[in-house]
């Protein structure tokens, strides 16, 4: 089987193809794109858009939930929460040749997610999140550390309330990669924030 394309370390998380546009061409070398409340037309649009935005630019790209028209499209990786993990087609989706990266907060979410071989596992938050309403407390750094010594050579993604100053500790418990969105997101300059997210991957 061909190798899993790298998550690159930095991760940045974006709700619309206004942000990915905004984003890639600064140097983003993997991006999702989570869009939201869009219809059916709006959905395709940016998730085609999008992929030829990251083609241009060698950027991954990774489409969060629209698992049906990510492959119909022809999108590399795809990105699957719990729920949306229980209803969609992985047979379908592995069947065309693409990646898929699973979000878990739990034990019995992990075990769920590593029985369909994902090709990364998504553990959040690390850190308190004020992004939306979550069910789940902080999981902190030994979490990550327990998350990296049971999935073993399978890509750690670490989510949830990471800024630069916490990524270095987020990754020496073990996590591969740190996917941000607020800390951009929120932030007065976000390209100035996303260049220095950038020069910190660049060093580690």
């Amino acid at each position: 089987m061909q190798t899993a394309p790298r998550i690159a370390r930095f991760y940045p998380i974006v709700p619309d193809l206004a942000w990915l546009e905004r984003l890639v061409p600064l140097g983003v070398e993997t991006i999702q794109l989570r869009l939201k409340d869009a219809s059916a037309a709006e959905v395709r649009r940016q998730i085609a858009a999008s992929i030829e935005i990251c083609r241009q630019h060698r950027c991954l790209f990774i489409v969060n939930d629209y698992w049906k028209e990510a492959i119909d499209l022809g999108a590399e990786y795809l990105h699957l929460g719990q729920e949306d993990l229980a209803v969609a087609d992985v047979k379908a989706i592995k069947a065309a040749g693409m990646r898929l990266g699973i979000s878990t907060h739990d034990h019995a979410e992990l075990d769920i997610a590593l029985a369909v071989k994902p090709d990364y596992i998504a553990l959040g938050p690390v850190y308190e999140t004020k992004l939306k309403a979550m069910k789940w407390g902080p999981q902190g750094l030994d979490k990550v550390r327990d998350w990296k010594n049971r999935i073993g050579a399978v890509p750690l993604i670490a989510i949830g309330g990471i800024t630069p100053e916490r990524a270095p500790g987020v990754i020496e418990a073990g996590a591969d990669s740190v996917a941000v969105i607020t800390d951009f997101f929120t932030h007065a300059e976000p390209e100035t924030r996303i260049r220095q997210w950038l020069a910190w991957a660049r060093t580690t």
